[in-house]
């Protein structure tokens, strides 16, 4: 697709949560503002499906790929996959007033699922046999399953939309019974390269089967890859993601929400700061592609839809220096590596412990290290982090290893520097009785990192806020627009 859009395209995705509230959708979304085309939306599942589905995002309590792959006997899988199934057919019952078009839903979403089982069935079968190995299939089957939610949300809004009289086309990137498997890209272009988005709405399955095998490098932030290079492949002139919050200057839960403020403004360079807390506003791969693109990303509020939002783009600097965002990480394993003999060859090291961390699937969100010590700050359990150390002991015998819970307060802008800052930062914690354990800024001056000891976490971010952002009095959005 080479021909250049001379028209306003919008390629917009929806979230879980949001997904579930049909009306919300409907009001706040599709048919807000007046003009319904001239965009397309990509969707999640409905909140807790993919759950369901593969495993909790946050427990890690297993759903039907998880009773699957580690389970090859009993029917734990089919049962979790029965009663999801029911599940998917209680929402279409909730959904649907029309009772032949409920009637459809259930068939349409009923028919993937009993195709589906009947795979893995063929599968469990085939691998209970020496020559077969199932782990080889896993990836696949994750997919498969992973598909299932998408596709049934996808349909629904599509043909729910066709009911209020909106032209929507249902758009199935899931590759159900392709003859072949294409490129992301091409599968993009093949679906949509057609679509007169001036006459039609199209809903497109956040899950899209492809040869780059998303859940391989992305897992459960595929949606936002397929989201990102509808985009960019059809040139998009806005990315918008809609959320049930606000991106805004600290966890309302934890300052109040009459003291948050949204954010209005901010670059890319804050998304890849948040991305590494855990706070993705957008997978940090998706924002590349929308950035390289020259695409702004706006994240909306569903339930809010008056609300400009947060627009990122790629050279937005504040007007003048100032703080944005207070974020940090709760929990934290801090695990310092002391070693006499590792003077002068500190990197050799660091890409041991990063390649280790790396092995058991271990996420490093900092790391600092002075002649012979290198301190790794992990989101991480306390087991894993553990084993690591053990690891570590076996090879480095001269060393001495330790491990201490922490928690992470990060303050965020797009032009931090702001002389005495730290000092205020600083001051602010010391005068809430709080020690510093750690420090981290750097000379590009958009984040600086304070590690706290666990208890203190909640009272660090009130007062960070409290002292950074709040007595600026910023209104309706830092930044508006």
């Amino acid at each position: 697709m080479s021909q250049t859009r001379t028209h306003s395209l919008s390629i917009e995705k929806i979230g879980g949560t949001s997904m579930s509230d049909y009306a919300a959708v409907r009001d706040n979304i599709i048919l807000y503002p007046q003009q319904r085309y001239g965009r397309a939306f990509v969707v999640s599942a409905y909140g807790g499906i993919t759950n369901d589905l593969l495993e909790h995002k946050k427990t890690d309590q297993p759903g039907v790929y998880g009773l699957f792959a580690n389970d090859d006997v009993d029917d734990d899988w089919r049962i979790a996959l029965d009663q999801l199934s029911l599940k998917m057919n209680k929402i279409n019952a909730d959904l649907f007033e029309d009772e032949s078009l409920r009637i459809q839903a259930n068939a349409f979403i009923d028919e993937r699922i009993a195709e589906t089982k009947q795979l893995l069935n063929h599968l469990q079968d085939l691998c209970s046999h020496g020559h077969f190995s199932l782990e080889k299939h896993l990836l696949t089957v994750r997919e498969l399953l992973a598909s299932l939610g998408e596709a049934h949300s996808a349909w629904n809004l599509a043909h729910l939309l066709q009911t209020e009289g909106v032209n929507a086309r249902f758009v199935d990137l899931t590759g159900w019974q392709a003859d072949e498997t294409l490129p992301l890209d091409e599968m993009i272009k093949t679906h949509m390269g057609e679509i007169d988005f001036s006459r039609e709405l199209p809903i497109v399955t956040g899950y899209a089967h492809c040869q780059e095998n998303l859940m391989h490098t992305f897992d459960r932030g595929y949606s936002e890859m397929t989201f990102s290079r509808i985009a960019v492949i059809l040139q998009a002139t806005e990315a918008v993601i809609h959320k049930e919050y606000h991106l805004s200057s600290a966890d309302p839960t934890l300052v109040g929400e009459d003291n948050v403020v949204p954010i209005g403004k901010t670059n890319y360079d804050i998304a890849d700061q948040l991305a590494n807390l855990g706070m993705e506003a957008v997978h940090p791969k998706a924002a590349q592609g929308l950035r390289q693109a020259q695409i702004p990303l706006r994240i909306k509020n569903t339930f809010d839809p008056a609300h400009h939002g947060t627009i990122f783009t790629e050279d937005y600097v504040s007007e003048y220096p100032q703080v944005e965002i207070i974020a940090g990480m709760s929990r934290l394993i801090a695990l310092e590596v002391f070693d006499q003999e590792m003077m002068g060859q500190q990197g050799q090291y660091e890409k041991h412990l990063v390649d280790v961390c790396d092995r058991l699937k271990i996420d490093v969100v900092t790391k600092d290290f002075n002649a012979n010590t290198i301190t790794l700050y992990l989101d991480s359990s306390l087991k894993k982090a553990k084993r690591l150390a053990e690891q570590l002991e076996a090879v480095y015998q001269t060393a001495t290893i330790s491990t201490a819970k922490i928690s992470l307060v990060s303050a965020m802008g797009s032009d931090m520097r702001i002389k005495g800052l730290l000092a205020k930062a600083v001051q602010t914690l010391y005068d809430q009785a709080i020690n510093v354990e750690a420090i981290h800024q750097n000379t590009r001056q958009v984040e600086m990192q304070f590690f706290v000891n666990e208890s203190d976490y909640e009272k660090a971010v009130k007062a960070m806020h409290s002292t950074l952002i709040e007595v600026h009095d910023h209104g309706k959005a830092i930044c508006e627009h």
